[in-house]
């Protein structure tokens, strides 16, 4: 791995540890958590899935080891104490913020897998658990249904198409900052698409009716 591409994926992975912090301060707000508790789910859901990523890897985790990694929580939290009252007329702020992250994780943790010798098949799985799992954990933190499992919403399978795309430009030779854009811009697109239009997964059992969510708007985060 070179030095530019070390840098360049440092810079994709702080990003997307900030937009997922603005989602958990954001659900911190709806239900009045004081600002310590703000910090904490905003830090929980925006290092949690690279933290899991790194422990499978076997590597100490990013998030203790650079220090920058601990700055985009503190100001995702400032930005949303400063600026909620003004905001939060904005119910889809939080969707927004979650597809955001959601879209850079999924590259990052891929390019993380693939460049640590791992198989396209578990990298592909690693920039899923990488996207979804600290969404995992604030929901669950936060008396949720977590995103993964409500009620078909499609939320996993973005990741999906963005771990899986990126597999296919490294291994053709064609990733860039570009293409790394469009796919991050494909996979934003789909999961906010997607919520707008309540696209849903088949249910487990054939047959079963769905339960309507209310316009797509998943759980009480609208």
């Amino acid at each position: 791995m070179t030095f530019p591409f070390d840098i360049a994926l440092v810079w994709l992975d702080l990003a997307g540890v900030f937009f997922f912090a603005v989602s958990g301060s954001l659900l911190a707000a709806r239900k009045q958590f004081d600002l310590v508790g703000s910090l904490l789910l905003a830090s929980l859901v925006s290092l949690g899935g690279g933290v899991i990523r790194d422990i499978i890897l076997n590597t100490v985790p990013a998030a203790f080891t650079n220090p920058a990694y601990l700055l985009p929580p503190m100001l995702a939290t400032f930005l949303v104490y400063s600026l909620y009252s003004s905001v939060q007329r904005f119910t889809s702020l939080l969707v927004l913020f979650d597809a955001g992250g959601l879209a850079l994780f999924c590259i990052t943790g891929t390019l993380k897998a693939l460049s640590l010798g791992m198989n396209p098949y578990s990298a592909i799985l690693l920039g899923v658990t990488t996207a979804v799992g600290g969404g995992l954990l604030r929901d669950v933190t936060a008396n949720e249904v977590p995103q993964l499992f409500n009620n078909g919403d499609l939320y996993a399978v973005p990741a999906f198409t963005g771990a899986a795309l990126t597999t296919l430009l490294w291994l053709g030779g064609l990733f860039n900052g570009l293409t790394a854009f469009g796919v991050a811009a494909l996979v934003f697109a789909f999961r906010v698409v997607a919520w707008r239009r309540a696209w849903t997964m088949p249910m487990a059992v054939h047959g079963r009716h769905r339960r309507q969510s209310g316009g797509g708007k998943p759980g009480t985060r609208n």
